[in-house]
Parts: structure tokens; sequence; C-alpha cells
């Protein structure tokens, strides 16, 4: 029994002071005056759902990024992790059996569009290259047919949008293309990571490739408050681009994959003005962060608690938000 703690499921419309009984590890009863074997005084604590953390690597030892999922999620209150892309079509199958089937925490799968997934490549914006340096290993075809025969964990296609893990940008536009393609005729979305990209935030024409100005609703803008070239927010007025809104209004969802470094006070602060909050709040969690600057889930959700984003709204985008996909 959790007695007489500030339970928040925004997925319910619950905010209030409840008693939960847990039985056989499921939640059998929320309200009040309730009774249990073993209870624990919740006074003064909140009491939410699992947390779900949309945005890490977990692909452990196979690959440069991949960190010990139960340790950082389970262990931190987040019991459903999507890795973003550490695997592609031809390296899923290692991920599926050492990864999602020994661990405890309920690991899902975006993923990437590249054959090989990041199974040689760490951070962008390195000058490294990266895992769309040759578009013979980026299959529409194969990550397709990956999807269609592992929907029970494959819940959407990730790209990077950089131009050093794409050849110099010069095959940037072409992945994304094949991305786009991949997700929308699997029915899934699509998570792109735009930084330091030659793609625009947004375009004056339809025609023209833009990030998230090409996004359809559903699909997720990932690491939305970093200040790298292509940030959201115009670095001269220092204004939320149109496009950025337009997206929204389209539905496109838009991801905080805080990591290593695409999270920007300054650009949080300017968003925090305008209201734009973040649809889902994710830690970007890797070998790189994993022991700061994002450190777990909760930590990221704090930083947005403090610069004013509403306590029910934070709790909404890491359980009821992307549960919803």
């Amino acid at each position: 029994l959790l007695r007489g703690g500030r339970v928040i499921d925004p997925g319910k419309g619950i905010d209030d002071e409840l008693d939960v009984v847990i039985e056989d590890g499921k939640i059998a009863a929320v309200g009040r005056d309730l009774d249990g074997q073993e209870t624990f005084d919740c006074k003064g604590l909140l009491v939410v759902p699992g947390l779900i953390d949309l945005h890490i690597h977990g692909y452990q030892y196979a690959t440069p990024l991949g960190s010990d999922v139960d340790h950082y999620c389970l262990g931190r209150g987040v019991t459903t992790a999507v890795d973003a892309g550490s695997a592609g079509a031809s390296t899923l199958p290692g991920l599926r059996k050492y990864v999602m089937e020994r661990c405890s925490t309920r690991l899902l799968a975006f993923l990437n569009i590249a054959l090989h997934g990041l199974a040689s490549a760490g951070c962008s914006g390195r000058g490294h290259g990266g895992e769309l340096d040759s578009l013979n290993q980026v299959s529409a075809d194969c990550c397709i047919e990956s999807i269609l025969s592992n929907r029970d964990v494959v819940v959407g296609v990730k790209v990077r949008l950089t131009d050093d893990v794409a050849d110099s940008g010069k095959n940037e536009l072409e992945a994304y293309r094949r991305a786009l393609h991949a997700a929308h005729t699997a029915g899934v979305p699509l998570m792109t990571h735009h930084s330091m990209s030659s793609i625009p935030v947004s375009a004056d024409s339809s025609d023209v490739l833009s990030c998230p100005g090409s996004l359809a609703s559903g699909d997720i803008y990932t690491h939305c408050f970093h200040a790298y070239p292509t940030t959201i927010v115009n670095e001269h007025s220092r204004v939320i681009d149109p496009g950025v809104w337009r997206a929204r209004q389209r539905g496109v969802l838009f991801d905080i994959g805080h990591g290593m470094g695409a999270f920007s006070w300054t650009v949080a602060e300017i968003c925090a003005k305008s209201d734009f909050w973040p649809d889902t709040i994710s830690s970007d969690l890797h070998v790189e962060s994993e022991e700061g600057p994002a450190y777990d889930l909760p930590t990221v959700m704090s930083k947005m608690f403090h610069i004013g984003m509403p306590l029910n709204e934070v709790v909404r985008s890491v359980t009821a938000t992307p549960a919803s996909g």
C-alpha cells in the first residue's frame, strides 16, 4: 500500500492525495482509506505511473553509445524505454535477443534507416563520419520489411540529419527521403535528429524538404531545444521559426532528447516564454550522458519543471503522451 501520496495520472485525469494498492506487481486499486499488508507512507511525495523514456541508447557493448538499460532506466522509475536508432534492419536481431529479451525494463525501438544503425557511430557533430556516409547502407525496403516482421518491438524509424554523419551533408537529403518513405509506408512515426544539418528547418515550398517542415502528424522531432545550427529558434530574432509552429499545428511531436549536448537553457527559456513546451520529455541516455549532464529521465523532467513547465504536463509528457503513440 502506498498511502497518502499525490497521485498524478494525466491520462486518467487524476491529481489528488490518494492511496494505491499494488498486488502481484500490478496496480490493484486507487482510492481513499485503502488497506494493504505492507504500507509505505508517501505523504509529500509524487506517485505517478511508470515513466516512459522515448529516446535512449541501450544496445550495450555492441554500439559505442549503449547504456545499461536496467540500471539507468528501471532503477530510476522508467518502466518502458525506446532505443532511438541504435539498431538498423541488419542489427536489430542482436538488440532483440541480447538486450530486449534479457532486461527487466520493457525496451522498444525506433529502427535506424541505416542497415547497421549506430554499430560504429558515436555522438554526431565531431567530424568522424557516421551511419549515412554510404547510401548503399540506407535501404527503405529493408527497413520496411524489418518493421513488418517485428511489429511487437519496433515502434518507428529513426534518422540522424547531421552533415558530418552523411558524407559532409551529401547524403542527408536522400537519406531523409528514404526514412520518410519507410516510416509512412510502414505506418509508423519517423523520429528525426536534426542539428548542424544541410536541411533547413522550414521552406517556402512544400516541394523542398525541411525538418520539421516535411514531417507529418505523429512524427517526432527530437533534440528540440538544442542550440546548434538548424535550431528551432532563429539565431538573429531569437524567436521560434514559424515553420515549427505550423508543424505543431499539423500534429508533429517535439521531444527533448537531452543527451550530452542537445539541451540549451537559452533555447529552453525562449521557448518557455512562448509557452512552447515539449510534447515528450526524454533523456537521450547513453554512455556520454548517463553520468551527466542528463543522468536519467527524472533529472531531465526536473529541468523542465524548473523553467516553468506545469507539473501535470511534465508527468503527461513521460506517461500518457508517449503511451498514446
